[in-house]
């Protein structure tokens, strides 16, 4: 017989996830059996697998479980690829990619957050998760090139875009949430070649900016 969290998973998946077009079955698959209460904080434990965004222990903000299923679903990766997260926050993320086979680098600003990261990672035997403290815009990251990028805030410019994608495989795919309220656009940058990219834009959704990410120019009168 399912237990509560059991049933909550099944739900989050029948009723939030597959609904908003998450149709890939092995994101499906991973997201159905990690335990997401693992990773919310103790306070926020009851809407673990609600349609919301759930604050962290630093203010930072969980993604809603329906965007991390596109952000997986968009992302695609094989076992054994390289996964670059910028932005850690409760670990949840990072623990899905690697529940996908990905060996993954995530940065984390705030350096409480990524040491609670690290021990739900550990305790859930996540081990093929690497949790740093540092700005994964403040240049290349020491690990790559990578086969995917996942950046868990939104970037109110493209000025961080073009030093991120350089360091994608040839193949590789840039998951990341552009502009500013309320015209946000989530957008997949693929790597096609050296000098060239295939952009594609999934949906509209709001997030917070990503902390440090360059701010959008005022208007000027």
């Amino acid at each position: 017989m399912a237990n509560s969290s059991d049933l909550a998973r099944f739900n989050m998946i029948q009723q939030q996830i597959r609904p908003w077009g998450v149709l890939d079955d092995r994101v499906l698959e991973v997201m159905g059996a990690l335990e997401r209460e693992q990773f919310v904080p103790d306070a926020y434990r009851a809407l673990a697998y609600a349609d919301l965004e759930i604050p962290n222990a630093n203010g930072s903000l969980m993604l809603a479980p329906k965007l991390v299923g596109h952000l997986l679903q968009a992302l695609a990766v094989a076992p054994g690829q390289r996964v670059l997260e910028i932005g850690t926050g409760s670990g949840y993320v990072a623990a899905c990619l690697s529940r996908l086979g990905a060996r993954v680098i995530s940065l984390e600003l705030d350096a409480a957050q990524a040491e609670l990261a690290r021990s739900r990672l550990a305790a859930l035997k996540c081990d093929w998760v690497e949790v740093r403290e540092g700005d994964g815009l403040a240049g290349a990251v020491s690990g790559g090139p990578f086969d995917a990028i996942a950046v868990k805030g939104s970037l109110p410019t493209e000025d961080a875009l073009p030093q991120l994608c350089e360091q994608l495989n040839i193949g590789g795919r840039l998951f990341c949430i552009l502009g500013t309220a309320p015209a946000m656009e989530c957008v997949r940058i693929t790597r096609a070649g050296r000098d060239s990219y295939q952009r594609e834009s999934l949906f509209e959704f709001t997030v917070p900016p990503l902390r440090n990410a360059p701010e959008a120019a005022g208007f000027v009168f």
